[in-house]
């Protein structure tokens, strides 16, 4: 069994939380208040800003040219989905600098920036995998599940449902399967425990949008 699938199955449990959320159903089903899905909108901008930064830092430290430029073509993705959600957004999402994240945002992000800090290298790079996979598997979800044509999050939807996104999310995972390979066993259950915990911090930022989270001082 390949290091990947031992992940996906060690976060069965929390994957399956993820499906059921009403954060997740209502967006299938287009009706999901609006006020929650600026709230995720404007907290996903400040995380992507920074997730960017988190997959350019991994770039520089693979050894492999190819594994170099997927990594920095990760990045590129990023900042580009960044992008279009400030041009389909603009006016949730306004300049970055007015926004603070939310306790579940800095959760994550800090989490992940401590990965690449002071974590060794394939332990980091399972870290930012469960962005990559579990959103992929949200979006084939919502896509095929989905009840209405007219949906007021369709373009959301289809960013991450598909083939496109896809092509990346089967290379992302294919290289932590190559350098997971070249590791002992203890280190692939350290790979595994930081998949694990970033899995549950994405069911985190979706229920802190749901809640319209807030710092309560």
């Amino acid at each position: 069994m390949k290091w990947s699938e031992k992940a996906w199955q060690a976060s069965q449990e929390v994957n399956q939380a993820i499906f059921s959320m009403p954060f997740i159903t209502e967006l299938m089903q287009g009706t999901l208040a609006k006020e929650k899905f600026v709230q995720y909108i404007q907290q996903d901008a400040l995380y992507l800003a920074r997730y960017g930064k988190v997959l350019a830092a991994l770039a520089v430290k693979l050894d492999k040219v190819e594994h170099t430029e997927a990594f920095l073509g990760f990045a590129k993705d990023t900042m580009m989905v960044e992008k279009i959600l400030h041009e389909s957004y603009v006016g949730e999402l306004k300049d970055l600098s007015e926004l603070k994240a939310s306790p579940g945002c800095m959760l994550y992000t800090n989490y992940l920036e401590r990965q690449i800090a002071h974590a060794p290298l394939e332990v980091a790079l399972a870290a930012v995998l469960p962005c990559f996979w579990i959103y992929k598997q949200v979006g084939d979800y919502i896509l095929e599940n989905q009840t209405t044509s007219e949906n007021p999050y369709q373009d959301w939807i289809n960013t991450y449902g598909g083939e496109e996104f896809g092509s990346a999310v089967k290379k992302a995972i294919s290289i932590c399967d190559e350098i997971a390979e070249q590791n002992t066993e203890q280190r692939q259950e350290q790979m595994t425990a930081a998949f694990v915990m970033c899995s549950k911090l994405e069911w985190i930022f979706w229920d802190s949008a749901y809640r319209l989270e807030k710092w309560p001082i």
